[in-house]
C-alpha cells in the first residue's frame, strides 16, 4: 500500500501494476515556457517547472513496476472547428487572437522536452480541462482492465482537479501526488489539495512522490 491521507492506498490493499496508470496532465511547453500561454496570462511557471524532476521520478518508477504511463495534452484543433463561440470569446479575451497559442499545429501544444515519452506510454489529447471530456481516456483504461490512477501534473485546481473528479464520479480509484502536481496559483493548488482529503477522502487520497515510489519500488522487487 502507499502511506496517504486520510486513508493508505488503495483502501483495500490490493496495489496491481496491470490495474494502475500514472497520469500525467498537461506538461507542455504552452503552460511551461515562459512565452506560453501561462506566462502570457501573467502567471509564474516556475512552480510547474519545479515537480518536474518528481514527476520523472515517478514515472521512472511507474514503468519499472510494470503501470501503465498516460500524459494529457490540452488544445484546440489548428482550425479551431472543435472550439465554441464563448472559447473564442474567452481566446480573444485573453489577447491569444492571431497566435498560435493552445492549439495542436504550434510547438506550444508539445510535452516539455525535460518530460520523456516513450513509445509504450498512452498519449491523450483534450479540448476541455477534464481528460475524460470527448475523449478516448476511459475506453483505453476499460480495455486495459486500468482501475486504479495516480494524478501528476498541472494545473492542480483546474485540469488534474477536473479529471480526478471524472475519474471519481466514473469509479476509478485515485490518488493524488502532492508534490508532483502544481499551479500558478498557491492558494488555488493548497485549496485543491485539501479539497481530496475532505469527507474522509471524497475525491480519493493524498500522498508524496517518496512514498508512492517507495511502494513501487516494492511492486518492482516483487516482480523480479
Amino acid at each position: 500500500m502507499i502511506k496517504a491521507t486520510p486513508f493508505d492506498f488503495p483502501y483495500d490493499g490490493r496495489l496491481m501494476p496491470q490495474n494502475t496508470a500514472l497520469l500525467v496532465i498537461d506538461l507542455q511547453e504552452d503552460f511551461l515556457s515562459p512565452t506560453g500561454y501561462f506566462a502570457r496570462k501573467g502567471y509564474d511557471s516556475a512552480p510547474l517547472r519545479a515537480i518536474l524532476p518528481a514527476v520523472n521520478r515517478l514515472i521512472a518508477a511507474a514503468r519499472a513496476a510494470g503501470l501503465t504511463v498516460i500524459h494529457t495534452r490540452q488544445g484546440y484543433r489548428a482550425d479551431m472547428a472543435d472550439m465554441t463561440p464563448y472559447e473564442k470569446w474567452r481566446r480573444k479575451r485573453a489577447g491569444l487572437d492571431g497566435t498560435d497559442i493552445l492549439l495542436r499545429s504550434s510547438p506550444g501544444f508539445q510535452i516539455v522536452a525535460d518530460i520523456e515519452v516513450a513509445a509504450q506510454d498512452i498519449v491523450v489529447d483534450k479540448t476541455c480541462n477534464g481528460a475524460f471530456t470527448y475523449t478516448d481516456l476511459e475506453l483505453v483504461l476499460r480495455a486495459r482492465d486500468i482501475t486504479h490512477l495516480l494524478f501528476t501534473g498541472c494545473t492542480t485546481d483546474v485540469c488534474v482537479h477536473t479529471t480526478l473528479r471524472e475519474a471519481c464520479d466514473l469509479n476509478f480509484q485515485c490518488l493524488t501526488i502532492a508534490d508532483a502536481c502544481a499551479s500558478g496559483d498557491q492558494k488555488a493548488h493548497e485549496a485543491a489539495l485539501h479539497m481530496v482529503t475532505v469527507e474522509d477522502g471524497v475525491f480519493g487520497a493524498l500522498a508524496v512522490t517518496e512514498a508512492v515510489i517507495t511502494a513501487l519500488s516494492r511492486l518492482a522487487g516483487a516482480a523480479n
